[in-house]
């Protein structure tokens, strides 16, 4: 797998999201392990020069956490999702798309 993996096309279908990249490989990933593992700041925390990590209270998370409203690609190489509950700021890569498939 690249540091680079293209997405190529994407479609929910019932709870899973589907994606298929550049590279001929596809991933299959529940929408709620998608929303627990959200990679913004808000939801990760974030590092700073030393790599302490700086994170808020974790959010609460109800049954339109894990519903998507909306899905816009990010250049060749991630989606953000818009989540029901109003949360959007979370960019996942192809990479991350792809480990969260296995």
């Amino acid at each position: 797998m690249t540091d680079n993996l293209a997405i190529e096309n994407y479609e929910i279908v019932n709870d899973i999201l589907l994606v298929s990249f550049t590279d001929k490989s596809d991933a299959m990933i529940p929408l709620r392990a998608l929303r627990e593992k959200c990679p913004c700041a808000a939801c990760q925390g974030e590092k700073d020069a030393l790599g302490n990590i700086y994170k808020g209270p974790d959010p609460v998370l109800t049954e339109n956490s894990f519903q998507i409203n909306g899905i816009k690609t990010v250049g060749y190489y991630g989606l953000q999702l818009f989540w029901k509950d109003g949360h959007d700021t979370g960019i996942f890569t192809g990479k991350l798309l792809k480990r969260l498939s296995n």
